[in-house]
């Protein structure tokens, strides 16, 4: 019986060793170059430190992918070329080919999964509003026929559109480049609300001088599942990055690494979120999940 056991184990390895890798692997293992995606200035998932190198809680979650794919392949000088992409070319660039990973905060949901393929989730936010407190938007009915802003190519803008329409609220929709953008539209008296993932508010908020001076509404909108972009016809990549990140949560490294980028201070400027992890977040660890319903994460 060991004899019988040991020669299926070594049909299973001839098996998948002999298996198409798919496109991704094919192109990493062919240049020796994996391409990721990362976001100039999306703290604390993807942003650039005081020396220009993309850091972040994502970026953290694809080096673990990349290290694990070095020694997977045998490729211990795999190169890492790190792309800058934005809220409007992060999706394209994954759909065509251009990313092996997008690194970044992108919401896994049923339209894009049409177009790309994502890991497991790694994150889930919800989303809200953010406001001066000196003249608080603590809902969009706040907001009837009053100017609100948020970021083209999210899917916060999508829903202000679709419940703009859908409930005749009036809202005078504006559209930031970025986060960083879309902010400053709050800031200058622009808009009087700022529509977006609650973890990228208090990201915003923390880095003022006075934090105070703005308030995230209670009340959550949306909820969005964040997974790393991949590309949709490359099951077999999608199962090698899967598998890292598995085994961060079930060896609870990831709460190790939560904690480093949302519990402590984080480098250039020392700003600490203070955003313990969520009880929906801690359900994924437990039981990881690809799901696109935001109902799984309520």
């Amino acid at each position: 019986m060991r004899v019988l056991r040991a020669l299926l184990l070594l049909l299973a390895a001839a098996s998948a060793s002999a298996a198409p890798e798919g496109p991704s692997l094919a192109r990493i293992r062919g240049t020796g170059v994996i391409v990721a995606g990362y976001r100039p200035s999306s703290p604390p998932f993807s942003y650039l430190d005081a020396r220009l190198k993309p850091i972040g809680y994502t970026v953290t979650l694809c080096e673990r992918v990349i290290a694990a794919l070095k020694a997977d392949l045998g490729l211990p000088g795999l190169e890492t070329k790190w792309v800058a992409v934005s809220s409007a070319t992060r999706m394209p660039m994954v759909a065509n080919g251009m990313l092996d990973l997008e690194c970044g905060i992108t919401t896994n949901n049923a339209e894009r999964a049409r177009s790309q393929g994502f890991s497991l989730t790694i994150f889930v936010a919800q989303t809200r509003l953010l406001s001066r407190s000196t003249e608080p938007m603590r809902s969009l009915d706040d907001l009837r026929g009053k100017p609100v802003v948020s970021t083209i190519g999210t899917t916060s803008i999508q829903y202000l559109h679709e419940i703009n329409e859908r409930q005749g609220l009036e809202l005078h929709i504006l559209a930031g480049l970025d986060d960083p953008e879309s902010f400053r539209t709050l800031q200058t008296g622009r808009a009087l609300a700022y529509m977006m993932d609650d973890v990228l508010l208090r990201s915003l908020q923390m880095q003022q001088p006075n934090p105070d001076d703005y308030l995230i509404s209670a009340e959550p909108l949306t909820v969005e599942p964040y997974g790393i972009g991949l590309n949709r016809e490359d099951a077999a990549f999608k199962l090698k990055v899967d598998a890292v990140l598995r085994n961060l949560y079930r060896s609870g490294e990831i709460r190790e690494i939560y904690r480093q980028w949302f519990e402590s201070p984080t480098p250039p400027r020392g700003v600490n979120l203070q955003m313990p992890m969520s009880a929906a977040f801690k359900k994924i660890i437990e039981k990881p999940t690809d799901s696109a319903d935001p109902a799984r994460y309520r």
